[in-house]
């Protein structure tokens, strides 16, 4: 497009580092370039911008819920999870150079929730954006552009602030895999996002877990496990008719993973289903001799879904089983349950719960 123009290479470097690094919202602000090459190209009929926000919600906990409106009028979801206390001034350490630059800021991090698919196909039985099914894969520069709009909206720009990134939200980020990756590359050359900061997670699409293995840029990877043998994955997961147990562990087990890296298996706890000590005792089984930790994750409810969450006591029992197994276990606090922000109820909600 540069070189079409008429216009030294180095224009498109400019371009690149306005519309990602600078995330500016149109061809007028980018000052970087002479105004007759931002005339050319308005007449050419290109276009930059981000997608819209058309409505957030707050949850009391501080986590924000995006319902971010594309191009074609289809909408997804972004959450906004900021983490930690300015409490006292700066000392220094990373945490205290964040509050100096926070002026004010009530966190020291935060954690951005993408979505990577307008629904989702893969239907797990405890999910609310199941219940939508899949509408399309989002473009490379839609999900970049989820984030960019976000990064605005909270006026945060990495890599100064500590953003970290999960590929977590609508849709399975495997079934649109080379939209995702590009985006992953657009975010760590363009917006400045380390790709240790990020994570995505998959429901075990089998043959993209080698796939991404083998890629030379790549986030830390995270399996939705949420069942402890086949027959009872089947029945809350169905895509492990095609992809069961055996294939994904196996999958897995050939992960080459960096240094000090570890994989991560979510596990959604379902009341008087998944949650009982004989499964804990199977999942240390099925993962012994990975290097790998387990988020024990208890059911985020919501209309629809026919699980209950299960009692705290039952999440310890099943966490100390796998810790005194040697699993290094976390129970993930649910964030923005109050407005259907937290794992597993993104849905395109227009209320709050």
């Amino acid at each position: 497009m540069v070189e079409e123009a008429g216009q030294p290479a180095y224009r498109g470097r400019q371009l690149f580092e306005a519309i990602y690094g600078q995330r500016v919202e149109s061809l007028e602000k980018i000052t970087t370039l002479p105004q007759d090459f931002r005339a050319s190209l308005t007449q050419r009929g290109s276009v930059i911008g981000l997608p819209a926000i058309e409505k957030k919600f707050v949850s009391a906990d501080g986590t924000v819920r995006y319902l971010i409106a594309l191009a074609d009028q289809q909408t997804v979801e972004t959450v906004w999870m900021p983490e930690g206390d300015d409490g006292e001034a700066g000392d220094g350490s990373e945490a205290g150079n964040q509050v100096e630059r926070a002026a004010g800021r009530k966190w020291d991090r935060a954690t951005i929730c993408v979505s990577s698919q307008v629904g989702c196909a893969v239907d797990c039985q405890f999910c609310l954006t199941a219940l939508l099914g899949v509408k399309r894969n989002l473009s490379a520069g839609e999900i970049v552009g989820q984030i960019c709009a976000v990064l605005n909206d909270q006026d945060v720009s990495p890599p100064q602030d500590r953003v970290n990134l999960v590929f977590m939200g609508m849709g399975e980020p495997f079934l649109n895999y080379d939209n995702f990756m590009k985006a992953v590359r657009l975010l760590v050359e363009g917006v400045g996002l380390a790709e240790s900061r990020m994570t995505v997670s998959t429901a075990g699409i089998v043959p993209r877990i080698y796939d991404f293995g083998a890629e030379s840029v790549r986030p830390k990877l995270a399996i939705s496990l949420n069942a402890s043998n086949d027959d009872l994955r089947t029945r809350l997961m169905p895509i492990n008719r095609k992809w069961d147990l055996d294939k994904l562990i196996a999958a897995a087990r050939e992960f080459p993973l960096r240094s000090r890296e570890r994989l991560t298996f979510e596990y959604v706890l379902l009341d008087q289903v998944n949650d009982a000590p004989q499964n804990a005792r199977e999942v240390v089984e099925l993962i012994r001799g990975l290097r790998a930790k387990v988020n024990l994750i208890a059911l985020n409810p919501g209309p629809g879904i026919a699980f209950q969450t299960p009692a705290e006591k039952r999440v310890l029992e099943f966490q100390n089983i796998l810790t005194s197994a040697g699993v290094p276990t976390f129970i993930r606090r649910p964030r923005g349950r109050d407005i259907f922000a937290a794992c597993g109820q993104l849905k395109r909600t227009l209320e709050t719960a």
